[in-house]
């Protein structure tokens, strides 16, 4: 899934739409998620990311939804 999302995406949109969510999904997971198990920590990671980039798109689709007209 993983070499999918990188190879379907360029590496412009890559770095503009998942790198924020990456970062602020690593954050938490360094913060947060101390379940002294890799496999349980990863999930949670995972689960993480894919709901703050879920959250950012929703913002994003909203703040592009109000902007101002020229």
């Amino acid at each position: 899934m993983m070499y999918t999302l990188v190879r379907s995406m360029p590496l412009r949109q890559l770095l503009i739409e998942q790198l924020p969510a990456l970062i602020v999904s690593i954050v938490i997971a360094e913060m947060f998620y101390k379940f002294h198990s890799f496999t349980l920590e990863t999930i949670a990671f995972l689960a993480t990311w894919f709901v703050v980039d879920a959250l950012l798109k929703v913002v994003m689709q909203a703040v592009g939804q109000h902007k101002p007209n020229p």
